[in-house]
């Protein structure tokens, strides 16, 4: 088996490339006959994403899209969407990924603030015409994009029409504008290099201790920034990913079970619905051939961390990455059951963590601050020059908003959100230290926990909470018990209880959206 660090026949390895390009030209040369991408019948080898990709290029090239042109696609998780990705980077564009159930709000500013020359959609995809949408905002705008649709059918043309690859410099130019949430304000631009992005990608893949042996999985949309994260792993280490369109539980097992998948995962809420699934027939394993879970997007609770392991009879490794950062930490399976359920994980060589307190003084560890990154994987600011200049301190660290604590072993335990932190009566309350003992019960599926005003104490502390199906409704006496008896101090218990049938997330890595907790609860 060719691994990374093989290099047979005077193939330059993957490991020493800087741009994605490269990477797949390596990969190709070492191992083409090797599967990449597994997708129901259909299936991609590191040679044909190599070949189908230059001709997509060529067929771009011949509508007019050179270096530097800035694309945007939003495309489904499909083989086409990689090749048309991989594409584009042959021919050294700025691509714009844009998420499938992205509306006009968010696709109009992306397309505005981006000055995107070309936009690649599904056509109706699930019921919707995104065609008609692209067309409708484009026409709004005073430069429009050329609209084309790439779901089953991509442009083609002889590869022998494209010019060199552009010069790598390093990788260190912007090929890549990816975009934040926008929950409550406008979303913003996030400005990634190749180099960042392979640099957050190899965090990924080594500390996975991944081979060429195991078969991954892509459960997220591919436009998010875990697309490129998860398949530079593929590139490095040759081995091939089961791609979903839409995915669901339970009707997704069966295409984890056909290929043999070993490692699966994406976020704390899919953990959550593997498990689930787990519980409905714990006698036999869920997938026979998985190994591993992983994933990042959300702090874990170590409950859910345990459950997993206990029940499903696997290695859980959780990260902790953003659009920004795709990849700062990663738990690894060799660390100790503690540092699993406990931590982040370590970040890789290459990435500073400092925990600062509130005005940017670094603190010792073991102290809560704020969590301030700086290194290869960070992207390089924001479309705003204003947004990026906020963003960075002047030593250039990247200000995350995040708060947690870094261990002398290097792992970093994430402890909550700037934002969510309650504040009651004058003493500052942590949401995610509630949230955690709340994962505790057993009739608690999921739970977010939010400050709501209140005109004596400033903020009270409630909690929402998705059951599982078939548990005993919770009151918020019961609740309160539960937790005092876990030990929480009493002025932390929750002093307002909501039982909801499904917490609200978003469409990427299921992410609970508080803001709208927030707005639904707070009047």
């Amino acid at each position: 088996m060719t691994t990374v660090n093989d290099a047979t026949a005077g193939a330059r390895a993957p490991g020493a490339s800087r741009t994605f390009w490269e990477l797949v030209e390596a990969r190709a040369a070492l191992t083409p006959d090797r599967p990449v991408l597994l997708q129901g019948d259909r299936s991609l080898t590191f040679g044909e994403l190599r070949e189908r990709a230059e001709r997509t290029a060529a067929g771009l090239y011949g509508m007019g899209v050179r270096a530097g042109t800035v694309v945007a696609w939003q495309l489904p998780t499909r083989l086409e969407t990689a090749v048309l990705s991989f594409a584009l980077t042959r021919l050294g564009a700025v691509q714009t990924p844009l998420i499938p159930f992205y509306r006009d709000r968010e696709v109009r500013f992306a397309l505005r603030e981006s000055g995107a020359a070309f936009c690649a959609v599904p056509g109706v995809w699930r019921g919707f015409d995104h065609t008609a949408m692209a067309e409708r905002i484009a026409a709004e705008l005073p430069d429009p994009p050329h609209v084309f649709e790439a779901y089953d059918v991509l442009p083609d043309g002889d590869p022998a029409i494209l010019p060199p690859p552009p010069e790598p410099s390093l990788g260190e130019e912007v090929r890549w504008i990816y975009w934040t949430s926008g929950t409550t304000s406008d979303p913003k631009g996030v400005l990634h290099t190749d180099r960042s992005l392979i640099a957050a990608g190899s965090c990924l893949a080594h500390a996975l201790r991944l081979s060429p042996d195991d078969v991954g999985s892509m459960a997220f949309p591919y436009a998010h920034v875990a697309g490129p994260d998860y398949t530079v792993t593929l590139l490095l280490y040759g081995f091939p990913a089961v791609m979903f369109e839409h995915f669901a539980l339970p009707d997704a097992l069966a295409e984890y079970r056909r290929h043999g998948v070993t490692v699966a995962g994406g976020s704390t809420a899919f953990y959550a619905m593997f498990l689930a699934e787990q519980r409905k027939a714990p006698d036999r394993p869920l997938i026979p051939s998985l190994r591993l879970l992983a994933g990042g997007g959300a702090p874990k609770p170590p409950e859910l961390y345990h459950a997993v392991v206990r029940e499903m009879g696997v290695r859980l490794t959780h990260g902790y990455g953003m659009t920004e950062v795709p990849m700062i930490t990663m738990g690894r399976p060799d660390d100790t059951a503690e540092h699993l359920a406990l931590t982040e994980g370590r970040p890789p060589a290459g990435m500073e963590i400092r925990i600062t307190d509130e005005h940017g003084v670094p603190l010792p560890y073991g102290a809560e601050g704020e969590v301030r990154l700086r290194g290869e994987a960070v992207c390089r600011g924001y479309l705003d020059p204003e947004a990026t200049a906020a963003a960075f301190d002047a030593e250039g660290f990247l200000i995350t908003g995040d708060l947690g604590r870094l261990r002398e072993s290097g792992h970093l335990t994430l402890t909550g959100r700037l934002k969510d932190i309650i504040i009651r009566k004058g003493e500052n309350i942590s949401a995610k230290e509630i949230e955690d003992l709340l994962h505790t019960h057993p009739a608690v599926a999921d739970a977010a926990v939010i400050g709501l005003p209140d005109p004596e104490r400033g903020e009270r502390v409630c909690a929402v909470i998705e059951q599982p199906p078939g548990a005993p409704v919770l009151t918020l006496e019961a609740v309160a018990a539960h937790l005092r008896a876990a030990g929480l101090s009493v002025h932390k218990v929750p002093e307002r209880l909501e039982l909801l049938d499904a917490l609200p997330r978003n469409e990427t890595l299921r992410k609970v959206l508080k803001y709208r907790l927030r707005e639904r609860f707070g009047g």
